[in-house]
């Protein structure tokens, strides 16, 4: 009885520590948190003055005394003390911000990391979730975690193939027998394609644009394949001859142009993928075809592009953006599934 009423009451996480967006999934409560993975920190003192979505208000309007940052970068920590912050921060608000002043219920923790990252990252995601308020880190790889968020039978004898797309990175992954039998990562992923976007309109159209303006675009025209009806946005920004502000209209045939290299980067991963797949799990992958999850699944016609290039079938995770979250969430539940899954604990 006490066994069930601690695990009732447990705080156990689960966090998909995102470059551009940070999931909490919190044991018997599901997702949390979802927020922008940025911080805004006045430059003279260092002092945090917003995280998340208060700070991606600032992005692009700061003063000069105050930056707008986010702390991790393809995928990993760029910024130690800052990601160890913001983590504190989104842990505090979801425990209703006292779990770090209250160590007797200080959480397990399982945090998503990049399956290409070193022992030196690792050991960076360890420290900032134990100086947050962690009792025990697991670290799980994101693939896996979208696998089983994206209800993939990754404990059977068979092949299964996700494809991962967030805004820093892109993770490719043959699962079998809850191990994963091929894994790449590609430091590619929405943040790129959001600058792929920015330097075609500078070059195209002279026009500086932001980053958020370029991820917007992304949004409402970007494509990855023709579409059957064109799209067009009104984008704005500054002249670079002129420098005076300038409104222009940008079409879907362009920003799909913007978007070719990054997609095909893609592409060319999932071909080295099912490439280096052994035989025995190919035919699984040729008959179950591929699933993929991530925000960057979410470029519209990306499945018809990649069915096009591999000629398999294509399906797009239920719920893209929350895989990850959802996958290491479920670990909570399951620590024999987490022991054979986590790469490193503390």
């Amino acid at each position: 009885m006490f066994q069930w009423l601690f695990s009732f009451f447990s705080n156990d996480l689960a966090v998909d520590l995102g470059t551009a967006n940070s999931l909490i999934y919190m044991k018997n409560r599901g997702i949390v948190l979802s927020e922008p993975s940025i911080v805004a920190i006045q430059i003279d003192t260092k002092k945090v003055l917003a995280v998340g979505k208060e700070a991606r208000r600032m992005v692009g309007r700061t003063p000069e005394n105050i930056q707008a940052i986010r702390p991790l970068q393809d995928g990993v920590i760029s910024d130690f003390d800052v990601t160890e912050k913001m983590l504190r921060h989104f842990i505090s608000k979801v425990h209703g911000g006292g779990v770090i002043s209250r160590p007797f219920i200080r959480p397990r923790i399982i945090v998503a990391v990049p399956s290409g990252i070193t022992q030196v990252e690792r050991k960076a995601v360890i420290e900032s979730a134990t100086k947050a308020g962690a009792a025990e880190v697991y670290l799980v790889e994101e693939p896996m975690a979208a696998a089983i968020g994206a209800g993939l039978p990754i404990d059977e004898p068979m092949g299964s193939m996700i494809v991962d797309i967030g805004g820093g990175t892109t993770e490719v992954a043959v699962i079998s027998l809850a191990g994963m039998v091929f894994k790449q990562s590609l430091r590619l992923g929405g943040d790129k394609m959001d600058d792929c976007i920015q330097q075609y309109v500078k070059k195209k159209h002279n026009l500086l644009i932001g980053q958020r303006m370029a991820e917007y675009v992304k949004i409402q025209v970007g494509s990855a394949y023709p579409l059957q009806k064109p799209l067009s946005v009104e984008i704005q920004g500054r002249d670079i001859i002129r420098g005076v502000p300038k409104r222009i209209t940008v079409i879907d045939d362009e920003i799909r142009e913007a978007l070719k290299d990054a997609v095909d980067s893609i592409v060319h991963l999932i071909r080295q993928a099912l490439e280096k797949t052994p035989p025995e799990l190919s035919g699984d992958i040729a008959e179950r075809g591929l699933t993929i999850s991530g925000g960057g699944s979410l470029l519209r016609n990306l499945d018809l592009r990649l069915k096009d290039e591999t000629g398999l079938p294509i399906s797009i995770s239920e719920d893209p953006l929350t895989s990850v979250a959802l996958g290491a969430g479920r670990m909570l539940n399951d620590l024999d599934l987490l022991r054979k899954v986590s790469s490193m604990s503390r």
